[in-house]
């Protein structure tokens, strides 16, 4: 069954499936990259879309963000295999270590975990916000040559309140995100 436009979000509490327009396929992925990666491929296999978005929760990185932003490209914040590639990189591997998006300005990190504490390094690499979900959605739809975008919806500061943050922010973007998506598909 081929789909224009495919949205995959980790969570329903993210983006409910009955306040999409009824021509809009959405898939929940679940939470981390191995669960985006297996649902990307299994719905872009599914589905054969023209054009992904992610929309997700993010906690800031970048003190000034706040609201619904437009992701231009990211990076895994979590490969750590030093001395082997650098931070970010995966040793012995000639795919992308950063992907881009169809739009936006901004830079996520993405990690399987929660970042409730400053790292230096990603202000160092310029990292606007992190996420859960996104290097994998965007690693999967690279592999299968299909254009992506993704909007995140900040939820916390990337501090010691960033799960009780989230818990309380994890539907509020909603709103933004549907307005949004409305303004796309005109």
């Amino acid at each position: 069954m081929k789909t224009q436009l495919l949205i995959i979000t980790a969570l329903e509490s993210e983006l409910k499936r009955d306040a999409l327009p009824r021509n809009v396929e959405v898939i929940y992925c679940g939470i981390g990259k191995i669960n985006a990666a297996i649902a990307s491929v299994k719905a872009i296999t599914q589905f054969e879309p023209a054009h992904i978005i992610n929309f997700g929760t993010a906690g800031k990185v970048n003190t000034k963000l706040f609201g619904l932003i437009e992701i231009g490209k990211v990076i895994q914040r979590d490969m750590l295999t030093e001395p082997l590639a650098p931070r970010g990189k995966t040793p012995f591997c000639d795919h992308p270590h950063e992907h881009y998006s169809l739009g936006g300005q901004y830079c996520c990190g993405t990690g399987d975990s929660f970042v409730t504490a400053h790292d230096r390094w990603l202000n160092d690499k310029q990292i606007d916000v992190v996420d859960m979900e996104l290097f994998a959605i965007a690693a999967v739809a690279h592999q299968f040559n299909v254009p992506w975008k993704s909007f995140k919806y900040i939820t916390d500061d990337t501090n010691e309140h960033a799960g009780t943050d989230w818990q309380k922010k994890v539907h509020h973007g909603q709103e933004l995100f549907l307005d949004k998506l409305h303004s796309l598909l005109m």
